[in-house]
């Protein structure tokens, strides 16, 4: 199905066309509905939920661009892209682009900062974001 606002992503390298695989679309799924689920264990501390959480969304985020025909050249894009592959609102994808600029500096710098307001909009955001994926594949 064709995305003028994708296809634009295309034409300026960040993304790629790809066909899509079920197999692969359906492994991101099942990894990013697995990891959503166990970044709720609050018995884990906030910095591994966090990184449960992030990935998860990552997965799912993926795994609608991929289900598309798209694959992207940075990781941060399958977050952009929310609002043309789920038709997810801007302040739902704002949420998880401002985790993946946490999750850069955490990864990159060292220095950890989640706090529970973080944790728990990115969790409610990424079971959104799996309800629409879950859709968009059921759909098509």
């Amino acid at each position: 199905m064709p995305n003028r606002q994708l296809d634009n992503l295309v034409a300026t390298g960040a993304l790629k066309v790809e066909a899509p695989s079920a197999p692969e679309v359906e492994g991101l799924i099942r990894s990013g509905e697995a990891r959503l689920h166990d970044a709720g264990n609050e018995t884990l501390s906030i910095e591994s939920r966090f990184d449960l959480a992030y990935n998860a969304a990552h997965a799912l985020s993926l795994a609608a661009l991929r289900w598309l025909g798209y694959r992207p050249d940075k990781r941060y894009i399958v977050f952009q892209a929310l609002a043309h592959t789920l038709t997810l609102p801007a302040a739902q994808w704002r949420v998880l682009e401002s985790a993946h600029r946490l999750r850069n500096t955490v990864e990159y710098e060292g220095l950890v900062n989640v706090d529970k307001e973080l944790l728990d909009a990115v969790m409610r955001v990424t079971h959104e974001v799996a309800a629409r994926v879950r859709a968009l594949v059921a759909h098509q």
